[in-house]
């Protein structure tokens, strides 16, 4: 099973991800992890992208192409894996598919997590943590007993400067821009399947299972 989660800021990818590996066993390829991995380790790739990530740019499509082949080629994703966060551009879509045609591996199957743009604006400017000892909460989701006080410390809880609206109305302007095309390249081909995003994590999740086991039939 090859598996790319694709989804807008904040419709659930991560957290989907995570029990999407459990259930199945399949590692979680995380393109964000790889890139701050490899920066850490040093190694050649790791390397070219450190000026990028210092700069606070976009690393470019065909590094984060290299990496995610790089760690393709382990032996651990031979039976499947899960891609979340690739691809999110054309070009890296066509590269990943290029690729696993070359390695004799098949095509994927691409889950559209599918959300209203005003739920995942709720969803991200709801956000809060606590800059003491890093908890996270949602006023909605996950409110705090104490409204602003964080429950582990007793600390003052914020918003990430990322996580205001107008911040987060230009990263789902941008993330159109860049991921509608995505989604029309794997419609094309019938490896889209889209799935509502709606809702709390098990319902989101028992809705990818049922697109899963219908691909198995």
């Amino acid at each position: 099973m090859q598996l790319v989660l694709l989804g807008a800021p904040g419709a659930g990818k991560g957290t989907q991800g995570e029990l999407l590996e459990k259930e199945f066993s399949l590692p979680r390829i995380a393109s964000g992890d790889l890139i701050r991995q490899a920066v850490k380790q040093g190694t050649r790739l790791g390397e070219q992208a450190r000026a990028y990530v210092a700069q606070g740019e976009l690393v470019p499509d065909e590094l984060v192409t290299e990496l995610v082949k790089e760690r393709l080629a382990a032996p651990d994703t031979e039976a499947g894996f899960i891609l979340d966060g690739f691809p999110r551009t054309l070009t890296q879509a066509q590269s990943l598919a290029e690729y696993l045609a070359a390695q004799n591996r098949g095509a994927v199957t691409a889950l559209f997590l599918a959300l209203d743009e005003e739920v995942l604006l709720h969803r991200l400017t709801g956000r809060r943590f606590c800059p003491r000892c890093g908890t996270s909460f949602h006023l909605t989701g996950r409110p705090p007993k104490r409204e602003g006080i964080c429950d582990a410390c007793g600390g003052q809880l914020e918003q990430r400067p990322d996580d205001t609206e107008t911040v987060i109305r230009n990263r789902l302007r941008v993330y159109r821009q860049e991921t509608e095309p995505v989604l029309d390249f794997y419609a094309d081909k019938g490896l889209l399947q889209r799935v509502d995003g709606s809702g709390d994590p098990e319902a989101i999740f028992s809705r990818i299972q049922a697109v899963l086991g219908e691909k198995r039939l």
